[in-house]
C-alpha cells in the first residue's frame, strides 16, 4: 500500500481514551482533530486545551483541536474509532453517508462485541465502509497513564501487514511502544473478554477476598478467555500477549480500571445502577458481559466465570453466592 501521510489524524470520541490517543498521535501528526459529541467539550479543548471531565489535570498540545462536524474526516489521513462500542455502528454508518474516501485507513480502538450479532468492532466498521483499510489497536493502556507519558506498550493489528507496519510508526513514541500483528480477531477478543474478568476481580475485592483468591480468579479467567477466544477465531499466542494477558492483568488490578471499580462496588453491596452512577463513565464490561455470555451460550461453550458475572449483573444473584458456587464446583484437572 502507499505510504500514509502524517498531516491530519481524526479521533472519533472525546472520552479519556480518545483524548489520550490524540496526545499520542499528536507527536507524529501535524494536526489532530477530536470529534466531540458536544460543542461545550469541543470549545473547552479549543480554548483551554483541556478535557476537564475525563482528564482534568492534562494540558493538551496546541496541535490538538476539536469539533462536532464529522465532515472534518473527509481529508483525514487516518481515522480512529474511540467511541463506545454501542455507538460504533452508528458512527460507521454516518461516515459512509458523508462519503468518507475509501482509501482512508480506519483504526478501531474500542473493546467489545455487539449484542445479538456477536460482531467485533472491525466487522461492524467493515460493513458500512467495506473498501477502507481497517486495523485495530488494543493492549494494557489506561488513558490516565498514557496521558502523563508513563511507559506503555500496545499492539496494532491488521489483515494487511503493510498497514500494520505503517501504523506502528504513527503510534510509536518515546513512551508508547507499539507492536504489530495480523491476528485482528484475537486482539479484539482479548480486549473484549478481559473486561468481564475485571468485573469479577473487582467483585472479589469488594467482598473482601484476599490476594490468593483474586490471583486464582484471574488465572482461571485467562484460561477461560483463551479457550473462548480461540473458539471465536483468535490465535492462541495472541492471548498470552499484550492484548490478552497484558490487558487482563492491568484491568483486573488497576484502580484506573472502570470495570474493576464497578465490580468492587457490586461486591460492596451497591446495585448495578448505583455502581455505574458512581463511575460516571462507560464501563464496557457491563454490556459486553451480556453480549459475550450470549455468544458462549450459542456455541454451548462452558464459561463458569462469565456465567457468574452475568448472573450477578443481570439475574440479581448475590455476588457472594455466585463466587461461592464457583469455588464449590467439582474438582478437575488444571
Amino acid at each position: 500500500m502507499d505510504k500514509i501521510p502524517n498531516n491530519k489524524a481524526i479521533i472519533l470520541g472525546s472520552g479519556s481514551w480518545g483524548t489520550a490517543l490524540a496526545m499520542v498521535v499528536a507527536e507524529n501528526f501535524k494536526e489532530v482533530v477530536i470529534i466531540s459529541r458536544s460543542k461545550k467539550s469541543a470549545n473547552e479543548i479549543n480554548t483551554d486545551h483541556k478535557n476537564s471531565h475525563y482528564l482534568p489535570k492534562i494540558t493538551l498540545p496546541k496541535n490538538i483541536t476539536s469539533t462536532t462536524d464529522l465532515k472534518e474526516t473527509l481529508d483525514a489521513d487516518i481515522v480512529l474509532f474511540v467511541v463506545p462500542t454501542s455507538a460504533t455502528r452508528e458512527m460507521a454508518e454516518k461516515l459512509s453517508s458523508i462519503g468518507l474516501p475509501s482509501t482512508t485507513p480506519l483504526i478501531s480502538c474500542a473493546k467489545g462485541i455487539e449484542r445479538g450479532t456477536g460482531a467485533r468492532m472491525s466487522n461492524i466498521i467493515h460493513e458500512s465502509l467495506p473498501k477502507n483499510p481497517i486495523a485495530v489497536l488494543s493492549g494494557p493502556n489506561h488513558a490516565e497513564e498514557v496521558a502523563v507519558n508513563l511507559a506503555t506498550c500496545t499492539v496494532v493489528g491488521s489483515l494487511c501487514p503493510d498497514l500494520s507496519e505503517e501504523l506502528q510508526h504513527f503510534f510509536t513514541t518515546l513512551n508508547f511502544r507499539t507492536y504489530r500483528s495480523t491476528d485482528v480477531a484475537g486482539i479484539e477478543l482479548g480486549g473484549a473478554l478481559k473486561n468481564v474478568f475485571a468485573i469479577a476481580a473487582g467483585i472479589a475485592a469488594g467482598i473482601g477476598l484476599g490476594d490468593n483468591a483474586i490471583a486464582a480468579l484471574v488465572t482461571r479467567g485467562l484460561s477461560e478467555m483463551t479457550r473462548l477466544g480461540i473458539a471465536l477465531g483468535g490465535q492462541p499466542e495472541t492471548f498470552v500477549g499484550l492484548s490478552g494477558v497484558g490487558d487482563l492483568m492491568t484491568t483486573c488490578y488497576s484502580p484506573h480500571s472502570r470495570n474493576n471499580r464497578v465490580g468492587k462496588a457490586l461486591g460492596e453491596g451497591f446495585t448495578l445502577e448505583e455502581a455505574c452512577d458512581q463511575l460516571g463513565m462507560v464501563a464496557e464490561g457491563v454490556p459486553n458481559t451480556r453480549s459475550i455470555y450470549e455468544e458462549a451460550r450459542k456455541m454451548d461453550f462452558e464459561t463458569p466465570i462469565i456465567k457468574a458475572v452475568y448472573e450477578i449483573l443481570y439475574e440479581n444473584k448475590p455476588a457472594s453466592l455466585a463466587l461461592q458456587e464457583l469455588l464449590s464446583r467439582d474438582p478437575k484437572a488444571e
